[in-house]
């Protein structure tokens, strides 16, 4: 179905229930690799599919299909309409499963060539956890001459180090506790194009629709808890979100594109499209599921 605005989707999911989830939001910034993005969550397992998109965006043929994917036309381009996104579609799925990414992202979770989201998700349940935390590693295109927008699937590269962590604390200077900073990638290695509060790579992979959450500005889920990398009692599960967004930045945007001219560097690495090299790499981690 297609809806003209979020508002009005908004008012025809009140009136007809989205029923059960997980659930994916696809917010398309443009068309770039926008029938990949879909065609990974499809496969993933997301049983509802809402794509958010410019009504200038084409779509994929396949998004026509009705009982998959709904397609909500709004601007997506200004800062924090994401972030309205998500927090439209909460109060509409009190309870479910929500993922949200953008076009030319990757949700990854330990396993997931072999299990389903809802596999994975059934476990989090199982250890008492409201959320997944997720890191965004950004893909990159091996040669800009051949992708000047640094996007290829088939030449996609990561960076295989260079990712640490800082104390995060509160407004008032207090250590929060299980919270972390997480920092990495291209963010880092051209930070001087980079904004400091879109440095971090750390943000909700997966995460419920419970009563009184929602998305913040820094990309942090209102209840604490729900940012903590781990339970008190063992590592957790956590999840990677492989994302061509910061590349596909790099290389458009005035101030950077011109002193960007290559992404590969000594610890660039080959990326496989595979949960194990994640895993290997230190980039997400099973937690207790194996």
């Amino acid at each position: 179905m297609i809806h003209t605005s979020l508002p009005a989707f908004a008012a025809h999911a009140r009136r007809h229930p989205l029923g059960k989830g997980p659930f994916a939001l696809v917010i398309a910034e443009d068309a770039t690799e926008l029938a990949s993005t879909l065609d990974h969550v499809t496969h993933l397992g997301f049983r509802r599919i809402l794509l958010l998109a410019p009504a200038d965006v084409d779509l994929p043929d396949h998004v026509s299909e009705p009982d998959r994917i709904d397609i909500i036309r709004h601007t997506t381009r200004q800062p924090g309409n994401a972030q309205d996104a998500v927090n439209t579609l909460i109060p509409l799925v009190r309870g479910e499963w929500v993922h949200y990414c953008f076009n030319a992202e990757y949700l990854f979770f330990p396993f997931c060539e072999q299990r389903r989201v809802g596999e994975a998700l059934a476990f989090v349940t199982e250890e008492r956890r409201d959320s997944v935390l997720g890191y965004t590693i950004d893909l990159y295109a091996e040669d800009l001459g051949r992708h000047p927008d640094a996007v290829s699937l088939e030449t996609a590269h990561i960076d295989g180090s260079g990712y640490y962590a800082d104390t995060r604390r509160n407004a008032a200077g207090e250590v929060m506790e299980r919270q972390l900073d997480f920092f990495g990638g291209l963010r880092w290695r051209f930070e001087e194009h980079v904004p400091p509060p879109k440095r971090r790579i750390d943000r909700p992979a997966l995460f419920r629709a419970v009563d009184g959450v929602h998305l913040r500005e820094d990309a942090t889920l209102s209840i604490e808890e729900m940012n903590t990398y781990t339970c008190p009692w063992h590592h957790s599960l956590s999840a990677a979100i492989c994302s061509f967004r910061a590349a596909k930045a790099l290389r458009t945007n005035p101030g950077s594109r011109h002193d960007v001219d290559n992404f590969r560097w000594h610890k660039s690495t080959r990326f496989y499209w595979s949960s194990r090299q994640l895993m290997e790499l230190g980039l997400m981690e099973p937690g207790q599921w194996f």
